[in-house]
């Protein structure tokens, strides 16, 4: 089946796979020659940029638009460029003769000639600048497809490009996951739909991924049913001892921990003994710290913590041991903290069937994880990130490439925010760490974030391919216009006009930069992230709103989760 015969409503499913062999592109390719429609001449050169002189016809400039595609004959390629400006230098009134209408075009890419009647793939970039007086020609639909294929790559289709709805918008997998990737845009623009039509379409052709999701609100367990293991706090545990001394005391003095310097020493000595007292019948202990993964119990720690209280050694530090205990004991009853702290009866080193859990080694069937956040506390849920990034990224190291990992954070910027002394520093440090050095170990990171501007910068310029979807703040447009620089201005330009689903996608994963429409996902394939309907909630009686209060208190005071609520 070859492009041109693709249905373009196939688009909106993305059922189509955008792997395209060189013998399938043969005959395309053969086009340097055949008849187009002349749209002018070069007149003007200048870097990467060329202004033609339009044809003044009717015909002609009613297909002249902004963003659309020319052509122009080089010495030993066809170069392909974009519509960037249109203007009448010297406009006239009607009647009085025939003005000069002019169109400057940003050069692209070319297809250089590879032999008589032969002519070889799009390549990005430009040898040789077209000359002067070069007939400038609109590119038409098979010039379209030409230049956003990507042959010879294990690609995806995840919608239509915006110069031609037939044409099918693809992305190569490996040069998109391996370099980082974000979707940036404002709420409701269709960041949600587009990440899940992503991760489908990976999935349809790598069904033993390694994909762990952070989700925010609890959006995408429905969208991907039973090709995702979902984790929420009332069936995943993430046990304490996990934790290294840095998060731990984050968990126990929270935003205090600046006036506890003596309680956390304290508490260093302690889980450094705990741990080293769990590893008694081993004959060498050296390699652990307090930082060290390693098993240890709460009833350990505490019968440590209520020694050094009752010792007669400590009586001018009991104030220091007491305010631990009283931490340890909240944490221990809280039900909101059960995540970390409720492991049962008996405590076991499990930390290998955690990994195979969260990162779907094997996949079974499920490459995706997704672990709502919203079921867990807002005082755990920057170290619960923490820990994640940072298992992740020594899982990768560890692994050597065998098992290659993807961590998507959606709303990154609340656990790497720009600003210094916002969110928790050690997510922060643990996914920049990721951002900067995954790519050497096998861990890519995909960054969601409606709100670019608050993101840490390090982290999104390590993102090599970027969707930018509508944006209406003028910060967040300037940091898109810095990080997308290869982009043209007036492709940005769109940037606050933008429809729903369509997007301007650029980097490593991308033929050329583009401006798209993602495709159409089925209803119940979509992720549950549509506004409450106030119009038509207001106008009915919600009924038993006793019950219904009941059951908010219970929630609040730790009785039960969110996901209760929703049940």
């Amino acid at each position: 089946m070859s492009l041109a015969s693709v249905d373009p409503h196939s688009l909106d499913n993305g059922a189509v796979d955008a792997r395209l062999p060189d013998d399938r592109h043969a005959d395309r390719l053969q086009t340097s020659d055949r008849p187009r429609v002349k749209a002018g001449r070069v007149v003007s050169t200048a870097g990467s940029q060329i202004v033609i002189l339009l044809e003044n016809q009717d015909i002609i400039l009613e297909r002249v638009e902004m963003g659309a595609l020319v052509c122009a004959r080089g010495p030993h390629a066809l170069v392909y460029g974009i519509i960037e400006g249109l203007s009448t230098p010297m406009p006239v009134t009607s009647g009085e003769g025939p003005e000069l209408k002019i169109a400057e075009i940003g050069l692209l890419g070319e297809v250089p000639d590879s032999g008589p009647g032969i002519a070889g793939a799009f390549r990005r970039g430009v040898s040789r600048l077209p000359s002067l007086d070069t007939t400038v020609h609109l590119a038409d639909h098979e010039d379209t497809e030409v230049i956003f294929a990507l042959p010879n790559r294990q690609s995806i289709c995840i919608g239509s490009v915006h110069q031609d709805q037939r044409v099918r918008a693809n992305v190569g997998i490996d040069d998109m996951l391996c370099k980082h990737f974000a979707m940036l845009g404002t709420t409701g623009t269709g960041k949600s739909c587009a990440l899940t039509l992503v991760l489908k379409r990976i999935f349809d052709n790598n069904p033993h991924g390694h994909v762990l999701l952070l989700d925010p609100h609890g959006e995408y367990k429905l969208a991907f049913a039973e090709r995702a293991e979902s984790l929420d706090a009332s069936n995943f545990r993430l046990p304490y001892w996990l934790l290294n001394f840095e998060e731990l005391t984050e968990v126990v003095f929270g935003s205090e921990k600046r006036d506890m310097a003596t309680e956390i020493m304290y508490l260093r000595d302690l889980v450094l003994t705990a741990k080293l007292a769990m590893a008694k019948d081993s004959s060498d202990k050296s390699w652990i710290t307090v930082d060290s993964p390693v098993l240890y119990t709460m009833s350990d720690l505490n019968r440590l913590l209520e020694s050094a209280i009752g010792s007669l050694d400590n009586r001018n530090n009991v104030t220091f041991y007491l305010r631990i205990r009283a931490r340890l004991a909240i944490l221990q009853t809280d039900r909101r903290f059960a995540m970390l702290f409720d492991t049962g009866l008996i405590v076991r080193d499990n930390l290998s069937a955690i990994l195979s859990r969260i990162f779907r080694v094997p996949a079974d069937g499920k490459p995706l994880a997704i672990l709502d956040l919203a079921s867990i506390p807002s005082d755990l849920l920057n170290v619960v990130v923490a820990v994640i990034a940072r298992l992740a990224f020594e899982f990768a190291v560890w692994s050597g490439k065998r098992t290659p990992l993807l961590l998507i954070c959606e709303e990154a910027h609340r656990y790497a925010p720009q600003h210094v002394g916002m969110g928790f520093e050690p997510a922060k440090w643990a996914l920049s760490r990721i951002a900067k050095e995954g790519r050497k170990y096998g861990i890519s990171l995909g960054v969601i974030s409606q709100r670019p501007a608050e993101l840490d910068a390090t982290i999104l310029s390590q993102c090599n391919t970027v969707f930018a979807f509508r944006m209406s703040n003028e910060r967040d447009q300037e940091i898109i216009q810095a990080t997308l620089s290869e982009a043209s201005s007036a492709m940005l330009a769109a940037l606050p006009f933008l429809s729903n689903s369509e997007a301007i996608g650029i980097g490593e994963g991308l033929p050329i930069p583009m401006r798209l429409r993602f495709g159409a996902l089925p209803g119940n394939e979509r992720p549950r992230s549509t506004s409450a309907s106030f119009s038509e909630r207001w106008q009915i009686d919600e009924g038993d709103h006793a019950a219904e209060l009941d059951s908010l208190v219970d929630a609040l005071r730790g009785k039960r989760t969110t996901r209760d609520l929703e049940g």
